[in-house]
């Protein structure tokens, strides 16, 4: 990722009186580095609802982990979970975008190879009711308790009994530069996208956050001309693209910052609510 510029301020944006839904990314955009939710959140989330500006959290997390950082008002917000895999709202699931059949045995087979020549990773196969380990020790299990609220330990990963989402692996290096490549044989059947410095994400190839924001505009009756999203890694390029005021954290992927209309202030610096705060001409 770039260097975050210390006196970056929100840009000014064009036209604000015409969003009507923020979509933003969580880990590396609104979340702090310790994965809290920033300064100023809760009454921006009030002055949200009172103006009928629909707020939509999207993340490679699970969705009800996503639920569980928007504590008491985890039921009020439509969510975008597992990368667009899953998008909900309360109890009430709205879509899911299953991994096509054959699938996770392939990729639970390439990751056990991968940690017998001593690679330090670990796998996380996402259903629609839980996720699923096949351990839970030491920081593989740090890094899943982070992103999943609801996980069940299992003896075997390829029988799985549910609705089956994603395959997350995790890597405690770079997975871009190690992992990926050992799952390259898999690009097609599904996506394999790098989602973060350490996580590897295997989806259906209509499995999407951009597709997932389609889904929740359709619902809402808007298009992208209403609009406003943030990210930081190349997993959020689908959902910028879906969004007239697209916004790259300046600690973002070059990809991302070059894809986005406009780079505003890093996840450190609370970037997204002060760039909502500035577009809705509130205090900073």
């Amino acid at each position: 990722m770039s260097t975050p510029d210390p006196v970056l301020v929100p840009p000014a944006l064009p036209d604000t009186d015409q969003i009507r839904l923020i979509a933003t990314d969580m880990d590396g955009s609104l979340l702090t580095d310790e994965g809290r939710m920033p300064d100023g959140i809760w009454p921006l989330l009030t002055e949200l609802d009172r103006r009928g500006i629909a707020f939509c959290p999207a993340s490679g997390r699970q969705f009800a982990n996503i639920r569980e950082q928007l504590g008491s008002r985890g039921d009020d917000y439509t969510c975008i979970g597992e990368n667009g895999a899953f998008v909900g709202r309360a109890d009430r699931v709205l879509s899911t975008t299953p991994l096509p059949e054959g699938i996770v045995p392939r990729a639970v087979q390439h990751t056990r190879e991968l940690a017998a020549a001593g690679l330090p990773v670990g796998v996380v196969v996402s259903g629609a009711r839980s996720a699923y380990v096949e351990y839970f020790e030491g920081e593989f299990a740090a890094q899943v308790r982070k992103h999943y609220s609801v996980v069940t330990e299992v003896a075997d990963l390829t029988r799985v009994d549910d609705v089956l989402l994603k395959v997350a692996v995790h890597d405690a290096g770079s997975v871009e530069e190690r992992t990926a490549p050992a799952f390259a044989d898999l690009d097609g059947p599904v996506r394999v996208l790098v989602s973060g410095q350490h996580w590897l994400d295997l989806m259906s190839p209509e499995a999407d956050k951009g597709h997932a924001l389609r889904r929740v505009q359709d619902e809402l009756g808007i298009g992208p001309e209403h609009t406003m999203a943030f990210g930081d890694y190349r997993n959020d390029l689908g959902m910028l693209a879906a969004a007239r005021w697209s916004c790259a954290m300046d600690n973002a992927h070059p990809d991302v910052r070059a894809a986005a209309r406009y780079v505003v202030p890093s996840n450190t610096r609370g970037g997204v609510v002060s760039t909502i705060a500035a577009a809705l001409g509130l205090p900073g």
